[in-house]
């Protein structure tokens, strides 16, 4: 039995670094992590507050679905995300847009 390291594994499955598969798929990786640790952030906070997840989403004006989707690092729309920071008190928040400057999303 032969074993592999990770880093060949990747090469196997997506290409060599700096092939448009291999950045592909590591773009879709780190967008996976950074979704992942914003929803365990959020959950924190929720259960900081002592609030379940059908509290959250009535304060937020969004469905209790949308709060599991959103802490299970699951994709929803940036309006409710919004929704789901201003009912766990987030005062504001920017968005880093490289070159472009930074936008004030509230």
């Amino acid at each position: 039995m032969e074993i592999y390291t990770f880093d060949e594994t990747l090469d196997a499955c997506f290409g060599k670094r700096g092939t448009p598969e291999r950045e592909r798929y590591e773009a879709e990786a780190e967008e996976f992590v950074r979704a992942y640790e914003l929803g365990e952030a959020l959950k924190a906070e929720r259960e900081r507050m002592n609030l379940t997840q059908k509290e959250l989403g009535k304060r937020a004006g969004v469905g209790e679905s949308t709060v599991s989707k959103v802490e299970n690092g699951h994709s929803t729309s940036t309006r409710s995300l919004f929704r789901i920071f201003r009912a766990l008190g987030v005062p504001s928040s920017s968005l880093e847009l490289g070159k472009m400057g930074r936008v004030a999303l509230w």
